[in-house]
């Protein structure tokens, strides 16, 4: 099973991305864009594990407590569009958000609460963002191909997809599909600890 564990996003925001999506998706054709309706803040992506191994995990996130953390709540702001690792030669293109600092140390926390079931914990610092197209690492493009994709975006201003509240996050199944990867929720657990369902 492939999985990960990430935060929901709010309709409203979901509606935002959606909206810029289609404004970008004629400009690059490359361009592998997301179902709009599986987007999601990546916390933790676990990857491949057998199935016997989902309550193991399951039962190290509930164990998350934030006890050293006032909110019971994490404020999310989404804005902004860049590239990872550069614009001249993107793999992804992603939405940018703010939060306070209690996101990374939830993440931190999730990375930790799975360390002792063998899951490798993330190497590069955690970078909080939506994911919005891939482009396939093999095809050598060059980059002018991305130059209408880098046009439209620069002319679009100030890009505001609005907030999310979060109170829960969420272990998730991936399976990869023709047509996209399709989620499934596989249980949500509360930030004060436990799981919610």
């Amino acid at each position: 099973m492939r999985v990960f564990v990430a935060l929901d996003i709010s309709e409203e925001v979901r509606a935002a991305i959606g909206a810029l999506i289609e404004r970008l998706r004629p400009t690059s054709r490359i361009a592998r864009w997301v179902r709009i309706e599986g987007i999601h803040v990546t916390l933790k992506f676990i990857g491949e594990v057998p199935p016997e191994k989902i309550e193991p995990i399951k039962a190290s996130l509930s164990q998350i407590h934030f006890l050293n953390f006032p909110p019971k709540a994490i404020d999310l702001k989404f804005r902004g569009v860049g590239f990872f690792p550069n614009e001249r030669r993107p793999r992804v293109v992603w939405a940018g958000i703010e939060a306070s600092t209690e996101l990374g140390a939830l993440a931190a926390a999730v990375e930790t609460s799975l360390e002792p079931l063998g899951i490798t914990r993330e190497q590069r610092i955690f970078s909080p963002h939506l994911t919005l197209a891939r482009f396939d690492a093999r095809k050598k493009l060059p980059a002018s191909a991305f130059d209408h994709l880098r046009e439209t975006i620069s002319k679009a201003g100030p890009l505001e997809f609005g907030s999310s509240i979060a109170s829960e996050f969420h272990l998730y199944q991936s399976i990869l599909k023709r047509g996209g990867a399709e989620y499934t929720r596989l249980a949500t657990f509360r930030f004060g600890g436990g799981e919610s369902q």
